[in-house]
């Protein structure tokens, strides 16, 4: 039941539809977001035309460049193994001689080495194996790459949704102020409320203002952001997102460690690099050893000028070589080995310092997840219903003269501010979620039956 202001001496329209948009806020309040935990709504289905999440990330997955040159990057260096492994190219020799130099046979006119260097056995496995850890830290480097381009667009996806979320909210408070405002002129008019309260209702349109045009400039940086990683034109449009599922985070810390450590990227390339130096070291005590050179050796003699031809004159020569290189410098081999020595510990102390940076990540997300999931239930269980009581009690109290008209721009100011940090704390939520889930390797939310869908944004007819 309505009660008149014992203030207002006109007609009583202005109260009705003071009191219909004070409905139409509590409405938006409390169907705008369900609290968590509830299983008063089921996901929507998708809507045509609408943009999934998943859609975006296989996208990505097919057209990211960063994720082509990462693939190609594996392949060169897989094709590389074959040619660490493979022996020297023989080498060929000819000389020929201007002024031919004689011999007992005959001029030599010319000659030809042939001639093919062989490592000591086992130096050039020693080397396919510093490949194959090459190979294997290029494809891990290939998933790395893939991961963090579809971590890059959920992070964006999640973004996109919230600042759309905020766009809505800001688009009906702003109808509600217009009213507002014209409200706060009428009432002067009246002597109902003061100079102060038109100058409070037209100052807060004006933040508005100032909220729509920020937004508008945030939607279209995160969407070139987001075309960007699906290689699209950066104007590209991206059409309405569908509502993220969010569910709550159902893995203990002590297993994400756990997780972390056997799935990180980083970690597996920080062993691939251990493995890669631990067949260094060998391989600098191989190159220690010396190499073994075979070949063939072919002089062209010709026919002597002499009086008294020998029997075998003009027979061509033809020879086998044989050849040791000799280490001599073992300074320089020493210095060799120790190198590798150093590296490998480098590599070894770098394993334990990506480990602990990884532990540190993952506890600091692990609280931005579970905090944003608190702010989430508080929002949606305690803050805004009771901004919803509040603005209906300021609006009340008002039309019966016990409040000024100040009071409830400010608990409708209230209401509009919980709103957008309420979207911005699920948004928050599903992007630390995402990290989390990229530093684990595996999903760690709740069953789909504990899954959270927030409903859009809702008009009262």
């Amino acid at each position: 039941m309505d009660h008149p202001s014992p203030i207002n001496r006109r007609p009583i329209i202005h109260s009705v539809q003071f009191r219909w948009h004070t409905g139409l806020v509590l409405l938006l309040g409390l169907l705008f977001f369900q609290a968590p935990g509830t299983g008063a709504a089921e996901p929507l289905p998708p809507q045509a035309g609408t943009v999934r999440l998943a859609d975006l990330v296989d996208e990505a997955y097919a057209n990211n460049p960063s994720i082509l040159q990462a693939r190609e990057m594996w392949r060169a260096t897989v094709e590389n193994h074959r040619v660490t492994t493979a022996y020297p190219n023989p080498q060929l020799m000819v000389t020929w001689f201007p002024e031919p130099i004689e011999t007992r046979l005959g001029p030599q006119d010319w000659n030809a080495q042939l001639s093919q260097t062989i490592p000591f056995p086992g130096k050039l496995s020693k080397a396919g194996e510093m490949v194959a850890a090459d190979a294997r830290m290029a494809r891990l480097k290939l998933d790395k790459t893939v991961k963090e381009t579809m971590l890059a667009v959920r992070e964006s996806f999640y973004e996109l949704w919230y600042i759309r979320q905020a766009r809505t909210v800001s688009r009906h408070n702003a109808d509600l102020l217009d009213h507002l405002v014209t409200l706060a002129e009428t009432a002067h008019a009246d002597d109902r409320a003061t100079y102060t309260d038109v100058i409070k209702a037209q100052s807060q349109k004006g933040q508005l203002q100032y909220d729509a045009l920020l937004l508008e400039e945030l939607e279209a940086t995160e969407t070139t952001r987001l075309n960007g990683l699906l290689n699209r034109p950066v104007d590209a449009v991206i059409g309405d997102l569908q509502s993220p599922m969010f569910a709550p985070l159902s893995v203990e810390l002590e297993a994400i460690y756990q997780l972390a450590e056997a799935n990180q990227e980083d970690i597996q390339m920080a062993q691939a690099s251990i493995d890669k130096r631990e067949a260094g070291v060998s391989l600098a005590r191989y190159q220690n050893l010396p190499e073994f050179k075979v070949g063939l050796f072919y002089a062209g003699i010709g026919q002597p000028d002499v009086i008294m031809v020998p029997e075998d004159a003009g027979r061509d020569a033809f020879g086998v070589q044989a050849g040791i290189s000799i280490p001599l410098w073992f300074g320089r081999n020493s210095s060799r080995v120790e190198k590798a020595l150093a590296e490998r510990s480098a590599a070894r102390a770098e394993k334990v310092a990506r480990t602990n940076t990884i532990r540190t990540t993952v506890r600091n997300l692990y609280f931005k997840a579970r905090n944003a999931q608190r702010i989430v239930t508080l929002y949606e269980t305690d803050l805004i219903p009771q901004a919803a009581r509040a603005m209906e009690t300021a609006e009340t109290w008002y039309r019966e003269g016990e409040s000024a008209f100040t009071d409830f721009i400010e608990t409708q100011s209230v209401w509009y501010n919980f709103q957008l940090a309420l979207a911005r704390a699920r948004a928050d939520y599903g992007i630390n979620l995402a990290r989390l889930e990229r530093m684990a390797g595996a999903p760690l939310s709740g069953t789909s039956s504990e899954r959270l869908q927030p409903t859009a944004p809702k008009v009262a007819p």
